[in-house]
């Protein structure tokens, strides 16, 4: 596969699991849901048609928790805006706390840190789930981050600072 259809799959996938994230929150919202079993059986109804690890992954990211109905189970619930938001600014002021410098070279980013700051970084990176991103190993002053493939370090730092837009320009 070259470049451009990988990009090109990449974006289509991307489109996909921001559509199904829509669907999984308003499913959420509309519907008294036990279980991960029961939100697939919905996901599918609506054409979706996704493993469990997915599923889990999106449940994380939509930060969905389960509270007690009153009565001898537990449902699915979003954060409340509000919260979300708060959660987010934490993960920011984190990763700008810590950060020193961010540098890259083919699909990898190093991002050095203050000392013992680089796992609060890694943190909000994850926090973060970006598609990006395959995965951080974080040291006691610097993150080592691998990319997607296709996915340059220009773009990653747009991505970046999209999510942070205090973030200075080096």
């Amino acid at each position: 596969m070259n470049k451009t259809s990988t990009q090109a799959l990449r974006g289509s996938t991307l489109k996909e699991r921001l559509t199904r994230l829509k669907t999984v929150r308003r499913l959420i919202k509309n519907n008294r849901i036990e279980s991960q079993e029961e939100l697939l059986g919905y996901l599918q109804k609506e054409g979706f048609e996704v493993t469990q690890a997915t599923l889990s992954r999106d449940l994380k990211l939509l930060k969905v928790g389960k509270v007690s109905d009153g009565h001898s189970g537990y449902v699915y619930t979003l954060p409340d805006d509000d919260e979300r938001r708060e959660s987010e600014q934490i993960y920011i002021q984190d990763f700008l706390r810590g950060y020193v410098s961010i540098e890259f070279n083919g699909n990898i980013v190093v991002i050095k840190t203050f000392g013992g700051h680089a796992d609060a970084v890694s943190q909000a990176l994850d926090a973060f789930n970006m598609d990006e991103i395959i995965g951080t190993i974080a040291g006691e002053n610097c993150i080592f981050i691998c990319l997607r493939e296709g996915i340059s370090g220009e773009q990653f730092m747009q991505a970046l600072k999209l999510r942070i837009p205090e973030l200075e320009d080096e």
